[in-house]
């Protein structure tokens, strides 16, 4: 059973920074791909950032520039590391894993971007 355990959120002021982490249970190597994505109140759930096996990492425009993720193959954790917030980054944000075509999700951490 494959498990993801965030952590992280909280509330930020505009312009602050978060780093949000994802612990899984196995290998990083064995998944097809990890990444993070979000869901807003009224909105579904949306790509943020998500590295595929050999590299290749992808960015939802709206945080180009601002966000990265990355990983650390030996703690077998994925980082998303959030800089320049926005009151429109508000979400519950969730860790993903991929492997052999299952889909796998955390619980999800709340960030709250606000004044």
């Amino acid at each position: 059973q494959v498990q993801l355990v965030e952590s992280g959120g909280g509330l930020v002021q505009p312009g602050g920074s978060l780093r949000l982490s994802c612990v899984v249970s196995g290998s990083i190597f064995s998944f097809n791909a990890m990444g993070w994505y979000r869901q807003a109140p009224g909105k579904e759930r949306e790509l943020v950032a998500i590295i595929i096996r050999g590299g290749t990492i992808n960015y939802a425009d709206s945080v180009k520039g601002r966000f990265a993720v990355s990983s650390d193959n030996a703690k077998n954790t994925v980082y998303l590391q959030m800089n320049s917030l926005k009151p429109e980054d508000t979400a519950v944000y969730y860790c993903s894993a991929i492997q052999a075509g299952n889909w796998y999700w955390g619980q999800g951490t709340q960030v709250t971007v606000s004044s």
